[in-house]
């Protein structure tokens, strides 16, 4: 049974005779509905109201839109669904996560670098302070996970650090602010933790190797903190644990080791009994495959909720996914008992939100909110303010290099080194827009330096090509510029490396041809060098002849300002320590 009296709900008598009445009153279709998340395809009015009225979904996470989109198609959800909506977002960096004209505050990483908890804790309330603002009410945040492997796919900038007390500190003030907006919720994600595995579990199977003990004194522990405080949801990962999953079923075989999101050993064993969680668990997105690839997709939706999570994320096909969920419960798959105990909690969220004293018209806050919320001075001054403590200059071997002024480094060559993965949704909504190379060309301008964009002879040969001129490649691979030709040309480079840090594949610069002049920082010793990573944090493993190392964890105006500043005041204007080992364990990249 479940406490809803107790954490994390404290619902009341009355509170929870609204629960016991609504599950009593439903149908066996209303019942399936409330253990969907929908990934809404559309905002058109015709579909959400299909989707609430049809499909009886328990709540939603959507597509990217402006705060006005997003508010828009959340009134008519809301106005249109029988039973409240949990409406999520992924605000683990900002506004931003909930609406692409929100602010983005700072990545968990860049927070992180400033050592300091009441950035964490001001991350989460403004975050969702915004998301609020256009009617969501949970946070898929804060990420809970710990870098412990520097060649991890997934979380790139989107952890605190690879010290286990500093993320049970930083998600639990994240959570907090979170909190201090009423009626808002969190859910901790990747349980039972991500960050030691090199593979993505979007693309294969993951695993969290630590012993119990091992797993007791940092993930455990971040989590039992967040559990103690009163977290209210929990996502779990398509991870492995293999020594909890035994520890739980000595008799569990490696043919039947799942992943968190089917395995009741996990959920029913680690999470409810040992770590005492009372709160509502989701599933990670059902499309991934390191979930896929354990069953058939028919047969993935009921395992999940029978081996314990709560609600599951997200559609595939409505029709089918609905009629396999029900095929399902009327089989046994999931008993009456666990349907039961899972609409309990997804119903005792809703009310711990308050969401059921309220009308229809009211679920949402007044429109006006959205203009007094979205993008307003004070989180824009608290982004700025983060870049001013958390850039790191993590490297410094040639100690007489900074500060940077136009009369020692008047001309400034920057190499902009993007990544070499498949194109994403990053690039996509990338173009047309500045790149940071080109802002920090022109703020250095400003400054008085004569900076400008080094443009590879790959570039240029493919320009002249696609005009119809002759090019003879092989004067592309063999030509070479003389060393003191090239000295003449610069006093100082800078290679600014742009790339995702997170949710991809292959997180590496991609170097190009270089004709003696080249993307590739050949030239430490010949030259000031600047290697500067605006996103990932971990470039010192391809680049580790960099003398000069800096990690600013975005590209934002306002950081490539503070970065400047820094640069032109010395060593000591650098605040940020590194969270998260950019060294990256090689002995290389430390000589």
């Amino acid at each position: 049974m479940v406490n809803m009296k107790e954490k994390p709900f404290y619902l009341t008598e009355e509170d929870c005779k609204w629960v016991e009445d609504t599950i009593a009153g439903m149908t066996v279709d209303e019942k399936i509905g409330q253990l969907f998340f929908n990934m809404g395809a559309s905002r058109e009015e015709a579909y959400l109201k299909m989707t609430v009225k049809d499909y009886h979904i328990g709540g939603i996470r959507y597509n990217p839109g402006t705060a006005e989109e997003v508010y828009e198609q959340n009134r008519i959800l809301q106005e249109n669904s029988k039973i409240p909506l949990i409406i999520a977002c992924n605000t683990e960096n900002g506004g931003d996560g909930a609406c692409v004209d929100g602010t983005m505050i700072g990545s968990q990483t860049k927070i992180g670098a400033t050592g300091n908890t009441e950035y964490a804790y001001q991350l989460g309330y403004m975050a969702n302070k915004e998301a609020a603002a256009i009617g969501c009410n949970l946070s898929f945040a804060p990420v809970s996970d710990i870098m412990y492997q520097w060649e991890n796919p997934v979380i790139g900038l989107r952890t605190y650090g690879n010290d286990p007390k500093q993320v049970a500190a930083m998600t639990k003030a994240y959570m907090e602010g979170a909190h201090a907006n009423p009626g808002f919720c969190c859910a901790a994600k990747h349980f039972p933790g991500d960050g030691l595995d090199f593979r993505d579990q979007h693309v294969a199977n993951s695993v969290n190797t630590m012993s119990c003990e091992e797993w007791d004194a940092t993930f455990g522990m971040v989590y039992q903190n967040l559990i103690d405080n009163g977290l209210d949801a929990i996502m779990a990962g398509h991870i492995m644990q293999p020594a909890y999953a035994r520890y739980f079923n000595p008799e569990l075989t490696d043919d039947e080791m799942m992943p968190a999101t089917l395995s009741p050993e996990l959920i029913q064993g680690l999470l409810r009994k040992k770590l005492g969680f009372n709160g509502l668990v989701l599933t990670d997105a059902s499309h991934m495959v390191g979930l896929t690839c354990r069953m058939k997709r028919s047969d993935v939706l009921p395992a999940a909720i029978a081996s314990g999570v709560d609600m599951f994320l997200f559609f595939n096909e409505m029709e089918e996914d609905f009629a396999s969920m029900k095929q399902g419960y009327l089989d046994g798959r999931i008993t009456e008992e666990r349907l039961d105990e899972a609409l309990h909690r997804i119903l005792a969220l809703k009310a711990h939100m308050g969401l059921h004293k309220k009308a229809k018209q009211e679920l949402m806050p007044p429109k006006e909110q959205v203009t007094e919320v979205i993008g307003c001075e004070s989180h824009v001054a608290m982004q700025k303010e983060i870049s001013e403590k958390a850039i790191t200059l993590v490297k410094y071997k040639d100690k007489d290099v900074l500060p940077i002024t136009p009369e020692r480094y008047k001309r400034i060559m920057i190499v902009y080194v993007k990544g070499l993965s498949a194109p994403g949704l990053a690039s996509l909504f990338g173009k047309g827009k500045t790149t940071p190379a080109e802002q920090l060309r022109d703020k250095l301008k400003e400054k008085g330096f004569d900076a400008f964009i080094y443009e590879s002879p790959l570039d240029d040969m493919v320009k002249k090509m696609e005009s119809g001129e002759k090019v003879d490649i092989n004067l592309y691979f063999a030509e070479k510029t003389p060393i003191k030709e090239f000295r003449e040309r610069q006093d100082l480079i800078i290679t600014l490396v742009d790339i995702a840090g997170g949710f991809q594949p292959v997180a590496r610069p991609a170097f190009g041809m270089t004709k003696g002049g080249g993307e590739i920082p050949w030239y430490v010793f010949e030259l000031p060098v600047l290697v500067i990573s605006t996103q990932y944090p971990f470039v010192l493993a391809d680049i580790p002849q960099a003398r000069t190392y800096i990690n600013t964890y975005d590209g934002k105006p306002s950081t490539l300002d503070a970065l400047i500043e820094k640069l032109m005041t010395g060593e000591a204007a650098f605040q940020g320590k590194d969270p998260i080992g950019a060294f990256c364990g090689l002995f290389d990249t430390q000589i």
